[in-house]
């Protein structure tokens, strides 16, 4: 069984540098533990998903940019994650906000060639 993802859920990018706390929508929806839960289009960059600290991806401009001017040398640059879709695997028979809901089990893609996935979901008590 997985655990609902909710606000608070500690996520890391493959290549990131550090993980970061999840946050759901600010809106009235389901509440786990004191805390909203999120629903599969809750990835947006800043709002949703903070920077993972610094990015290593040479797919990410700025970082292929810095490793070039280093002659070479893989320079990690700053994060912004760019999600590219919606979270994968979502939990279909639980509806949030008119959206499937996330799990610990859910991943997402990002632009520059990272998977974000869940290293903790936010909470125990509610299994999907």
């Amino acid at each position: 069984m997985s655990f609902c993802l909710c606000t608070g859920a500690s996520l890391s990018c493959s290549f990131g540098a550090a993980p970061v706390p999840f946050s759901a929508l600010p809106v009235p929806r389901v509440v786990i533990s004191g805390r909203p839960a999120g629903a599969m289009t809750d990835m947006a960059p800043m709002l949703n998903i903070p920077p993972f600290g610094t990015c290593s991806s040479l797919a990410n401009p700025t970082v292929a940019s810095a490793t070039a001017a280093a002659l070479g040398v893989l320079t990690p640059m700053p994060c912004i994650p760019v999600p590219a879709g919606p979270w994968l695997n979502p939990a279909p028979k639980v509806i949030i906000g008119g959206q499937p809901a996330i799990s610990d089990g859910s991943k997402l893609m990002c632009a520059w060639g990272g998977q974000i996935s869940v290293q903790f979901a936010g909470q125990t008590c509610v299994q999907l």
